[in-house]
């Protein structure tokens, strides 16, 4: 075994300066509210959207779907869970008669009032296509109603469209931490 370390950013922007543009999106795209019997859904989403992604490597429990759906579960027990900041993405097409979640992004308050958004995750069919930047203004406004004025992210530094989303809408980096991992020698 031995110790790899990721570089993360930790990211933050003032909901009270912020400009929150609208995403170009076909009528085919839908945003859903946290319902708690979307809970599987959410786990689903997160896993599709990490599982082969660095992100799995530095988070286990995101590459595999009960990791993923215990992951939710915490999520949604803690006393800060914003049900407002938490959605789902879902794209119909109802000439197919598909429907296909694509999206999720949680949210919670801290202790001391500002926001954190634990994970946002985009299936790998429907990245580069605006949803990201739905799920986060969603998300963010969910925050505003709920009266937080900072928002705080973490994003792997190697995951530079993500970095470059973020920055698009406002979030400025305030810190860099490292993850150490152990890896296994192969």
């Amino acid at each position: 075994m031995s110790v790899t370390y990721f570089k993360r950013y930790r990211m933050a922007i003032d909901l009270r300066r912020a400009d929150l543009p609208r995403a170009e999106l076909g009528d085919h795209i839908e945003f859903v509210p946290w319902q708690v019997d979307l809970l599987e859904k959410h786990a689903d989403v997160k896993c599709r959207s990490f599982q082969f992604e660095l992100d799995s490597t530095i988070f286990p429990c995101l590459g595999e779907h009960d990791g993923c759906r215990r992951l939710m579960e915490e999520i949604i027990s803690r006393n800060g869970f914003l049900p407002g900041a938490t959605w789902l993405a879902v794209c119909s097409r109802p000439e197919d008669a598909i429907v296909d979640y694509c999206g999720t992004i949680q949210g919670i308050r801290s202790r001391t009032g500002t926001g954190n958004i634990q994970n946002i995750g985009i299936t790998p069919d429907y990245r580069r296509q605006g949803i990201g930047t739905e799920l986060l203004r969603h998300a963010l406004c969910g925050f505003q109603r709920a009266g937080v004025k900072k928002v705080f992210l973490e994003v792997t530094a190697q995951n530079s469209g993500a970095v470059r989303l973020y920055q698009r809408l406002g979030f400025s980096h305030v810190r860099t931490l490292y993850k150490s991992v152990e890896v296994a020698y192969t």
